[in-house]
């Protein structure tokens, strides 16, 4: 009788720690049910007090293999820590959109971003008292042509052992053109890992976890198409939360968040990752 294959590991990672305290609330409870293994925190959010960092560090402890990582946060409605930070929307970084169409047009200078990313992680490593495990981007700025550069730049010079998230994956040109998010994502990819590689930093073979935000879409069934064909050592990225006022303030991105939350608490959830023989331990 042939042995069991070994269980495939993957990081699930929730997105925007400090982002508001209903969001913070929901992944240190996920992560301490072991329902999470990652987490990425956005040290320009409102709601990154030193509390906040505490608890999470807390609910760290509980998990064996609890990542945190930085969140860089490089579009609006968020302002930068540096000084000085071009292009500017107001007193805002500018919105995604425009900063994408910046970059691709290349009307962007790596410095600003060099420098805007390294004060970010040394926040970071202030409030944490480390370097971050691993450094990924907000609306997947850290992909964006010339940012990218200045990122790297940024992460080589300052956490050097940390990996960083790259958007692409492996899959048949029929499931790439069914999510046009995600095959811009893999485009964009494509030139960050070679920028990554050049540099020595590792990256997540393989990610998931993009989809139409602004539809009501069945999360179980969409964390099934991430499950399947995800390497070992892929990444889902994902978005729990609660729903408060300050979320509401901030982010388009809501009743999603508290649909993700349940479902990954769920026993269904549980038995998703049974069934495809998966664990974040």
């Amino acid at each position: 009788m042939s042995a069991a294959a070994p269980p495939r590991r993957i990081w699930l990672c929730a997105d925007d720690y400090g982002i508001s305290p209903g969001v913070n609330r929901a992944i240190r409870d996920l992560i301490e049910r072991g329902r999470l293994n990652a987490t990425s925190v956005m040290m320009v959010g409102p709601t990154i007090a030193r509390g906040e960092i505490e608890a999470l560090q807390a609910a760290a402890k509980t998990s064996p293999r609890c990542a945190i990582g930085l969140h860089v946060t490089l579009s609006a409605p968020f302002r930068p820590l540096t000084m000085h930070f071009r292009p500017l929307d107001g007193d805002m970084f500018m919105p995604f959109p425009k900063l994408l169409c910046a970059g691709v047009l290349r009307r962007l200078d790596r410095e600003f971003f060099r420098n805007e990313v390294k004060a970010q992680l040394a926040a970071f490593a202030d409030a944490f008292g480390r370097t971050p495990d691993f450094v990924d981007g907000h609306q997947h700025v850290q992909l964006y042509p010339q940012v990218r550069d200045g990122f790297v730049d940024a992460v080589i010079e300052t956490a050097p052992n940390a990996w960083v998230r790259q958007g692409g994956r492996d899959l048949p040109l029929k499931q790439r053109l069914a999510s046009p998010k995600a095959m811009v994502l893999d485009i964009l990819s494509a030139q960050f890992r070679r920028r990554a590689a050049g540099a020595g930093l590792g990256f997540n073979p393989g990610f998931a976890g993009a989809y139409d935000f602004s539809r009501a879409a069945d999360f179980g069934e969409m964390m099934r198409q991430f499950l399947d064909g995800l390497p070992d050592g892929g990444l889902v990225m994902c978005h729990p939360g609660f729903v408060d006022d300050v979320l509401a303030a901030l982010d388009p991105m809501t009743d999603v968040r508290e649909r993700e939350y349940a479902y990954l608490g769920s026993d269904e959830f549980v038995r998703l990752l049974a069934q495809t023989n998966t664990t974040l331990g």
